[in-house]
C-alpha cells in the first residue's frame, strides 16, 4: 500500500512561491513607492496604458509577478519570453507575430525575463519593433540597465526601480502563506512570530527566499495528530544561522555594532571579527556593516592610513556584487585591516570643530581674491583681484589668505604622529613655517 502523507495533495506539488503568486495589485506586497494609491505605475496598469518599461531590482521583489498581473489585466496579447532559453531566431518569430497582430489592430505586450542576458545583437532585434509600436516591451533585470541594456533601447523605455522588500512586508507575506488555502491554511502549522521574523530576516528582502524557507521549515517540522510544529532546531537547519536571537531593530543590534566599532578602535582584530560575524549570522545586511566600516575608516583611521578608506569602499562593493554568504570574507578582510591600521581621529575632530563654527558663527562672505570672475561685471567688482596662483611659485605656496578675516587664525586640522599622518604633520609644519618666515 502507498503511504499517504500530509503533502500528497497534488494541488500542493508546485513550489509555495508559485502557488501564492498574486494575480492583482491588491494582493501584491511591497513596492509602495510604485504601486501605492495614485502612484504612476499603478495607474498605468489599472488603466491598461502601459508603455515599454524596464523593471530593475534584486531577485525576489516582484518583477515577474508584476508582469503576470499586467498579463491578467491588459487587453493586449501577452507573450512571456525568457532571455535564458531564447535566441535571435525565436525573437524574430515573435516579432513577426507581433507585427501581424499590429496590422489587425491588436497590441502585443512582450515580457522578457532577465533581459540583461541578451547580447547587443539580440537586443537590437527588438528596437525597430519597439519604435514602430509593434510591441510594448517589458524587461526584467537584476543588473543596472545603464550598463546592460543598449542605450537606444533603454531610451525608449521607462525604468522602474524595485526595492528589496522590507521585513514587515515579508512577515505579512509569510503569515498569508500560513493562512491561505493555497499555502498551509489547511494544515494547522504551529510557528511562533519570532520564528516568522527570523525567516523574514534571513530572506534579506527576497520574497521567494522567504517562502521557500518557510516551506522547507514546515516540511521538516514535527508532525503530530494536532498538525505540524516548526521547532527552533529545525528552523536553524533551514536558515543555517542563529538569527532567532538577533533583533536587527532592537537593542542587541546597537550593542553589537558598538562592540564591533570599539573593538576595531582598540586594535583588537579577533574581537572585531567575532562581533561582525555575530551580526552576519544573525541576519544583518552585510551592506549595513560595510557602510559602518567606511565611516570608521575616516573617523578612526583617517590620514594615518588613507588606504583604509579604499579597503572599506572595496569591501562595500564586494558585498554589493556578491552578497551573502560569499562576502563574509571580504568584510573580515576590511575589519582586520581597520583593526590593525594606525589610528587617528584628527579628521573627525576637524570635521566636528568646523561644523560647530559653521553653525554658530556668522556666514562670512568669500574673500574677493578667491572668488571666480567669469563675467565682465564680476571683474569690475574686483572678483578674483589679488589671486595668487600657487603653481607659478617654486614652492607651490603663496601668502594669499583663503579664510574670512574673522577666522584667519582658526585651525581645525591637527595631525597626529600616527602612521602615515606623521608625514602629513611634518608637511603641514613646513608650510606653516614657510608662511611665517617669508
Amino acid at each position: 500500500m502507498e503511504q499517504m502523507t500530509l503533502f500528497d495533495d497534488r494541488k500542493l506539488t508546485a513550489p509555495l512561491a508559485s502557488r501564492l503568486r498574486p494575480d492583482s495589485l491588491e494582493n501584491f506586497v511591497g513596492q509602495e513607492h510604485l504601486l501605492g494609491k495614485g502612484k504612476m505605475l499603478r495607474q498605468l496598469i489599472e488603466r491598461d496604458q502601459i508603455s515599454s518599461m524596464i523593471f530593475w531590482g534584486p531577485p525576489g521583489v516582484g518583477k515577474t509577478t508584476l508582469a503576470s498581473i499586467i498579463a491578467g489585466q491588459t487587453k493586449a496579447d501577452f507573450i512571456n519570453f525568457s532571455a535564458v532559453t531564447s535566441g535571435i531566431k525565436e525573437i524574430k518569430e515573435v516579432m513577426n507575430q507581433a507585427e501581424n497582430s499590429r496590422r489587425m489592430g491588436i497590441r502585443t505586450v512582450l515580457f522578457v525575463d532577465e533581459i540583461h542576458r541578451f547580447n547587443k545583437a539580440q537586443q537590437d532585434a527588438f528596437l525597430p519593433f519597439v519604435e514602430k509600436g509593434s510591441i510594448i516591451l517589458i524587461g526584467a533585470t537584476t543588473e543596472n540597465p545603464s550598463f546592460e541594456i543598449n542605450a537606444a533601447l533603454l531610451s525608449r523605455c521607462r525604468v522602474f526601480v524595485l526595492k528589496a522588500l522590507e521585513e514587515k512586508d515579508l512577515v505579512r507575506l509569510l503569515n498569508n502563506a500560513l493562512s491561505h488555502p493555497s499555502g498551509f491554511g489547511s494544515q494547522n502549522v504551529q510557528i511562533s512570530p519570532k520564528q516568522v521574523q527570523a525567516i523574514a530576516a534571513f530572506a534579506n528582502g527576497d520574497a521567494r527566499t522567504a517562502l521557500n524557507t518557510l516551506e522547507m521549515a514546515v516540511i521538516n517540522g514535527e508532525i503530530s495528530a494536532e498538525g505540524i510544529t516548526v521547532t527552533n532546531e529545525g528552523l536553524e537547519q533551514c536558515i543555517s544561522r542563529k538569527s532567532l536571537l538577533y533583533d536587527k531593530n532592537g537593542e542587541e543590534h546597537y550593542n553589537l555594532i558598538s562592540a564591533l566599532h570599539k573593538s576595531m578602535r582598540n586594535s583588537d582584530p579577533d574581537a572585531a571579527i567575532y562581533w561582525m560575524m555575530r551580526m552576519l549570522e544573525g541576519g544583518e545586511n552585510p551592506l549595513y556593516i560595510a557602510r559602518r566600516l567606511i565611516r570608521f575608516a575616516s573617523e578612526d583611521v583617517g590620514m594615518a592610513d588613507s588606504h583604509a578608506l579604499q579597503v572599506a569602499v572595496a569591501a562595500y562593493q564586494a558585498c554589493h556584487f556578491l552578497g551573502m554568504p560569499e562576502c563574509d570574507v571580504h568584510l573580515t578582510h576590511a575589519v582586520t585591516y581597520l583593526s590593525m591600521a594606525p589610528k587617528s581621529n584628527a579628521l573627525y575632530k576637524a570635521c566636528e570643530d568646523c561644523k560647530k563654527d559653521v553653525r554658530e558663527l556668522r556666514a562670512e562672505p568669500v574673500p574677493l581674491q578667491i572668488r571666480n570672475a567669469p563675467t565682465r561685471l564680476m571683474k569690475e567688482l574686483e572678483y578674483g583681484k589679488g589671486y595668487e596662483y600657487a603653481h607659478d611659485t617654486e614652492e607651490k605656496l603663496t601668502h594669499m589668505q583663503c579664510m574670512p578675516d574673522s577666522l584667519k587664525d582658526r585651525e581645525y586640522y591637527h595631525p597626529t604622529g600616527q602612521g602615515e599622518e606623521q608625514k602629513t604633520k611634518e608637511r603641514l609644519k613646513e608650510i606653516q613655517t614657510w608662511k611665517l618666515g617669508t
